[in-house]
This record gives C-alpha cells, sequence and structure tokens, in this order.
C-alpha cells in the first residue's frame, strides 16, 4: 500500500526550554522523543506530533541558544499549517491572544480558514479549520481541550521562484496531484492522505533568496511505506528528473534519504517504519533521552553539554 504525503517537517529554533513549553502547553502537542542531533550531538532534536508520533503529525527542532534568525525568502518553507476543527479556530484566536502569541486576520484560502500565526523564534505557522474531522483522536494534555486540539499537519507552503519544476516531483514522485490555483499559489495534495496531504507553491520571483537561522524550516520530509517504496522513489528521481539523493541514513525512527529539489528546498524521504515506539513503549514517548548506539557510549558526555529543560513543561 503506498503511503503518501508528508511524514515529517523540521526547523530551527533558538532556546531549548522555550521550545518545549511553546509546543506542548500553548499548542498543546506531545513531546514524542528527546534526542539529539545525530550529526551534531551537542543539540537536541526535539520531535512533537500525536499520542503515538503518527507520520503527518511531527514537528522537529534542532534548538541552538543565540541563533541567528532567519530571512524568509525563496527557497524555502514559508509556513507549515496544521489542521483543527472548523469551529476550533474561535478557540485558538482568544488562546493566542491570552498568551501572547503573535497571529495574523483570519483569512480564506482555497475555501478553508487560517489562522496565520509565529512561534516564540519566528517560525511562521497557521492552524486551518477543517471540516468534518472532529471525530478524529486528538492528543491533551489538559492544557488544551480534545475537542479542539491539533489533528497533524494539514501541509506547507513553499515560496519558490516557479511551481512547475519543483510540481514536477510532488506529482511524479512523491504521489501528489494538482487540485487548484488561487493568485499566485498552486496547491497540489497527496491522494488518499487527509493529514499532512497538502502542498501549496507560492510563486514569487525575484525575491531574495532565503537564509536559514532561527524559526526557518530546515527540511521537509515526505512519506514513504517501507525501504521498497522508498528505493523506488529514488529510482524515480534518478531515472526521470536526473536527481540524485544522499545515501540511506538510519535515524532510528524511520530511514531517509535527502535532495534539493529543483527549487532549492531540502526534501527528505523517510520510511514509516520502525516508528518512535522503536526505543521506548508509547505511554513514555519522550520522557528520557534517547541516544543512537554509535553515541551511547559518549551519553556522559552528551548529556553534561545539552542545556537543562525541565519536562515539566511538557507534562
Amino acid at each position: 500500500m503506498n503511503h503518501h504525503g508528508i511524514h515529517h517537517v523540521t526547523a530551527i529554533a533558538g532556546n531549548a526550554r522555550r521550545n518545549v513549553e511553546f509546543y506542548t502547553r500553548t499548542l498543546g502537542l506531545r513531546l514524542v522523543k528527546k534526542t539529539v542531533n545525530f550529526d551534531d550531538p551537542g543539540t537536541y532534536h526535539f520531535y512533537y506530533g500525536d499520542e503515538v508520533g503518527s507520520p503527518g503529525t511531527i514537528l522537529t527542532f534542532f534548538p541552538w541558544d543565540h541563533v541567528a534568525p532567519g530571512r524568509l525568502g525563496v527557497g524555502e518553507t514559508q509556513e507549515t499549517a496544521f489542521r483543527v476543527p472548523e469551529g476550533a479556530i474561535g478557540y485558538w484566536t482568544h488562546r493566542f491572544i491570552e498568551k501572547g502569541v503573535a497571529y495574523q486576520p483570519i483569512v480564506r484560502r482555497f475555501g478553508e480558514t487560517v489562522l496565520s500565526f509565529k512561534d516564540p523564534h519566528g517560525m511562521r505557522l497557521a492552524l486551518v479549520g477543517v471540516p468534518g474531522i472532529e471525530s478524529e483522536p486528538g492528543w491533551t494534555n489538559g492544557e488544551v481541550p480534545a475537542e479542539v486540539a491539533i489533528r497533524g499537519f494539514h501541509g506547507v507552503n513553499l515560496l519558490l521562484q516557479e511551481a512547475a519544476p519543483t510540481g514536477a516531483i510532488l506529482t511524479d514522485v512523491l504521489g501528489f496531484t494538482e487540485i487548484g490555483r488561487e493568485g499566485s499559489l498552486v496547491r497540489f495534495k497527496a491522494e488518499g492522505t487527509q493529514i499532512g496531504g497538502i502542498v501549496d507553491i507560492h510563486e514569487a520571483g525575484g525575491f531574495l533568496p532565503a537564509r536559514m537561522g532561527g524559526g526557518s524550516v530546515h527540511h521537509i520530509a515526505f512519506r514513504a511505506a517501507d525501504d521498497a517504496a522508498e528505493a523506488a522513489m529514488v529510482k524515480k528521481l534518478v531515472e526521470n528528473h536526473g536527481i540524485r539523493t544522499t545515501e540511506q541514513k538510519d535515524r532510528n525512527y524511520f530511514r531517509s534519504v535527502y535532495f534539493r529539489e529543483p527549487g532549492h528546498v531540502l526534501f527528505e524521504i523517510a520510511t514509516d517504519i520502525p516508528g518512535f515506539a522503536a526505543d521506548e513503549p508509547v505511554a513514555h514517548l519522550g520522557e528520557a533521552l534517547k541516544l543512537p548506539s554509535f553515541l551511547e557510549p559518549r551519553r556522559a558526555q552528551i548529556e553534561a553539554v545539552l542545556p537543562q529543560i525541565d519536562l515539566s513543561d511538557a507534562a
């Protein structure tokens, strides 16, 4: 069975504790994994999502204190959007007022209600009111009522010079279909997928290129059911588009390859397997610092370098 859509989105944050507090308490997501950047183990890697860390619900961060802010520009993700029940937008608007969260006036986009806002480090986010999803399970830690809780990703909005070259990758390799246009936006949807099923491309020629920093999305990962599905996608990229990926990397909870798509956004293809319960039970996800086997011998050194965070903020 093909599994399409967004697997996860990875971004850059500032202070680690503030990141945990915002995403677990203000937005009500679950911290499903506390690990490190495998390539830079002096830095945390936090994963937030639903109760079990389902593909299509996972937003991850590399938090660095004193990180310079990023600059929005061509060749990056302009906005990352979550799904909420259509009737929950009013609740979230009031919550943002109470919590001092910077947000924009509500707009309509492709017939949907969109509430755009920013996290404490400038990441551009949105809540999209989706009808008929009230019965979907919503994770709650008591701060956000289950009936208005976030239900995974709606999608991402890419700011690119032109839509067609990237659209060709989305449609031929990643399981999306173009379904509509509205002004300078082109919408693609992953067939048979609700959570994380949307990619909007905002065509904006002449803008400055993006500068990566605090609040920037580092990469977007798209789903592959397993290694065989991932290998087939890699083969298509080479044969149909002349794009080569990295070698497969084992990220403990999924296996990944990476490539730059034609608009210069870093894309990842990640397997759905083995999932976030691979090294700790679902009931205790995110509680302990988890390290890959090759870093376990350095645990004491790594823990001494990582900033202290109070995980009661994620309760």
